[in-house]
């Protein structure tokens, strides 16, 4: 029998290559060898969202994107959390049973009051619970997540121990960190600091539905310094982003023949970066075309969002059924 594994994405705004090289192509691959279940977490972005300008727009762009990246509906379960009802009912059950000062303790709440003081709302103190939810209803042992996440899936081990130990039976499997290697892949934004993402400015992304006008734009306003004073020397973080995202999309003897440059203080970064900003259209055009015909196919949509909820409940109802049964809820 294949593992289950249980991933999601929350529908913030549109996919970019930090997703699609860090996450997204490993959901590909795991579709064909394990019982995924790949969902568009719109309840989870309501803890820092509560007032979303185009929810249903954002959740179509990332269905839209989960499917021109190659995830098969017919492969795995693809669906949007809201549809499954029973997500909300299990991460109630959970709630009564998570300890404040355990919820209080979470590393990300920490952070998400710091950047979001105005807003320390229910949600984001108990988002380690709905996370848990969405594990544990389809008893999943693989999680595919970041570093910023293992807390979480430590705290979903410890809930669904707490209701093996309370309800006196060995219900809830226990869920592990997942991925096809040692070491996720980071792709770095085009700031000259940190990793791609949608929280630094879409300047900082270079996204899935990008035009190459646009992609070549962005590249061309990437920070860089004023070239090397010294051969072989160390690159500055900036400079090395910028290696390592033409190592991800450029072939080896590119990435090869701009590293001799730079070691003998010979780059043009005007080159460098034109060069980079091609090789990017070319491995983000497949992605984007597939991105622009799917988009334009609103039943196809509308009957992959379907059956996916379908598909999803099938496990959702029958885990709350056992559930409800293990609590003590029975009808008369």
């Amino acid at each position: 029998m294949k593992e289950t594994v249980v991933s999601g994405i929350r529908p913030t705004g549109k996919l970019h290559l930090g997703n699609y090289f860090g996450a997204v192509s490993n959901f590909v691959k795991m579709q064909h060898e394990y019982n995924c279940y790949f969902f568009i977490a719109d309840l989870h972005s309501l803890t820092t969202h509560p007032t979303p300008q185009d929810l249903n727009g954002y959740v179509k762009h990332v269905l839209v994107e989960y499917l021109a990246c190659g995830i098969d509906p017919e492969a795995c379960t693809i669906y949007i959390q809201s549809d499954v009802p029973e997500v909300a009912e299990l991460y109630l059950y959970l709630n009564m049973n998570a300890y404040l000062g355990e919820l209080e303790r979470s590393t990300s709440f920490k952070d998400k009051i710091r950047s979001h003081p105005d807003n320390v709302n229910a949600g984001l103190l108990t988002y380690p619970s709905l996370m848990a939810a969405d594990i544990l209803l389809h008893h999943a042992t693989k999680v595919p997540v970041g570093k910023d996440q293992e807390q979480h899936l430590e705290m979903t081990r410890t809930f669904g121990n707490r209701f093996n130990r309370l309800y006196n039976k060995e219900y809830f499997p226990e869920a592990y960190a997942f991925s096809y290697s040692d070491k996720l892949v980071k792709v770095p934004g085009l700031d000259g600091k940190g990793k791609m993402g949608k929280s630094e400015g879409d300047g900082n992304c270079i996204y899935l539905a990008d035009s190459p006008e646009i992609i070549r734009k962005k590249v061309s306003r990437a920070v860089t310094d004023g070239g090397p004073t010294a051969e072989n020397q160390t690159k500055p973080e900036a400079i090395q982003n910028l290696f390592d995202l033409m190592s991800i999309v450029s072939s080896p003897d590119t990435l090869a023949h701009y590293n001799d440059l730079y070691n003998k203080m010979a780059i043009r970064y005007g080159d460098f970066k034109k060069q980079l900003a091609e090789d990017m259209i070319i491995a983000n055009n497949p992605i984007r075309e597939r991105i622009e015909d799917i988009a334009n196919d609103t039943d196809y949509l509308r009957k992959v969002a379907h059956t996916g909820a379908e598909k999803a409940r099938e496990s959702a109802q029958k885990t709350i059924k056992e559930v409800r049964e293990l609590i003590g809820f029975k009808p008369f």
